[in-house]
């Protein structure tokens, strides 16, 4: 039964990163998208670009912290998984200081695409999992 619920948890954590894959492409292609990203005024985009670099930090240490005591794959699967959202928050961060849509758009799609490559990775260690 536990299998079966991290399956499901894997799953949902899936489909957020094939979601947010979606809206980073989506609002590349769409000017009122871009609009909505960069809608807030300065301070609550200041406000915005703060709490992504300062999750990018608290990411960049975790993944660190994580990849040091690693020893099975599935745990360097998510540590490595850590390092890239740490990227995400940082380009978002970046485009809300610069007032660019385009970083924050990449950190969507960067986001996206290491939830949903990671969470393959995962999905197969836990079928495989004797696998090296």
């Amino acid at each position: 039964m536990r299998q079966h619920a991290a399956r499901i948890r894997l799953l949902l954590v899936l489909a957020v990163g094939v979601l947010a894959f979606l809206v980073g492409t989506l609002a590349g292609w769409s000017e009122t998208l871009q609009a909505v990203l960069l809608g807030p005024v300065l301070p609550v985009r200041l406000l915005l670009g703060s709490a992504a670099l300062l999750l990018g930090i608290v990411l960049v240490g975790r993944s660190a912290e994580r990849l040091g005591a690693s020893r099975e794959a599935p745990d360097l699967v998510r540590s490595v998984r850590i390092v890239f959202l740490a990227v995400a928050a940082l380009a978002a961060a970046a485009g809300w200081f610069v007032g660019s849509p385009l970083p924050i758009i990449a950190a969507l799609v960067i986001a996206g695409i290491d939830v949903i490559e990671t969470s393959i990775l995962l999905l197969v260690t836990a079928v495989r999992p004797n696998a090296r």
